[in-house]
């Protein structure tokens, strides 16, 4: 088992998690419908409330917070607390901007058109002004959501389906030069790569893809992939379900190691410090924010 130093605990289901330039980390708490600050000594504050279920969050390059809400979970509290489904009270899914010093929360964009969004779930800006997206979709039953990646713009101005349909869209990274976008698809343990053409579009894949991107990698076992981080060199660090731990994939879709952590809802993972060698790591089902030394740079989220 890797060392790790744990930094916060007793989290509402902690997702999400973005360095702040002032090295203190924010995270959603889905369970708890709001975004909390964990101070480099550990100190925990509660920033904002988005209501629903805050998910995946990125920093803008205004400075704001830009977070995916899924508009709520049901959960199983019996063995440690897990989501198990859309709410009765789900609020609908939506993109909304924080404001990271008053907590202001806004609204952005809570449909494609006439298609609703149902739970998105991870997020990341491009050099462009703007940001792609995940919906990760609900199940209900015998009936099941189709997930998508869009593209939005961070003025609330845009807002467009780039990829469809994936069957629970989860994790999403831009590679370090922005000429791809990798998704981790939950349900399926695949990641998919999609070529940029320009901001918001995606090439043609080469051959007839189920979801439109080509395929990265899809590991063996039942790794259920969760959220990703990208490393400076290109790797895709992303965090897998079940098997807790963080799996490291290559640009060429090879395995590079795998960082197991004690808790089978491992799910999400960013980079910080002064060498960008630090990764903050959410262990959701134990509620706790931990950090490690990792052993290659990242990227900011």
């Amino acid at each position: 088992m890797s060392r790790f130093e744990t930094l916060a605990e007793g989290l509402g289901f902690p997702e999400g998690p973005v360095v702040m330039p002032d090295g203190s980390v924010v995270v959603t708490e889905i369970a708890s419908g709001c975004l909390t600050r964990i101070d480099p000594d550990g100190s925990v504050s509660r920033l904002a409330d988005t209501g629903g279920g805050p998910n995946g969050a990125a920093l803008g390059p205004d400075g704001m917070l830009y977070v995916c809400n899924n508009g709520g979970f049901e959960w199983n509290r019996d063995e440690g607390l897990r989501p198990v489904g859309r709410a009765a009270d789900n609020l609908g899914g939506s993109i909304q901007r924080v404001d990271p010093d008053s907590g202001r929360v806004e609204t952005l964009y809570t449909a494609f058109g006439d298609i609703p969004l149902r739970a998105p779930n991870d997020i990341v800006c491009d050099r462009h002004g703007g940001f792609y997206f995940t919906d990760h979709g609900h199940r209900s039953g015998r009936s099941l959501d189709f997930g998508a990646v869009f593209y939005a713009r961070l003025d609330g101005s845009e807002i467009r389906q780039v990829a469809f349909p994936l069957i629970g869209p989860n994790g999403i990274g831009l590679s370090p030069d922005g000429s791809q976008v990798h998704v981790a698809e939950t349900s399926s343990g695949r990641i998919w790569t999609y070529r940029v053409t320009a901001p918001g579009e995606f090439a043609a894949p080469d051959w007839p893809s189920p979801t439109g991107g080509d395929l990265l990698a899809g590991l063996a076992g039942f790794h259920r992939y969760d959220s990703l981080a990208v490393e400076a060199c290109g790797n895709i660090a992303v965090a897998t379900l079940r098997f807790g731990g963080i799996n490291v994939v290559s640009p060429t879709g090879q395995m590079v190691e795998r960082i197991a952590l004690p808790d089978p809802y491992t799910t999400n993972i960013c980079f910080g410090g002064q060498d960008m060698r630090t990764a903050f790591i959410t262990l959701s089902g134990t509620g706790r924010l931990v950090r490690m030394e990792w052993a290659r740079p990242g990227l900011p989220v």
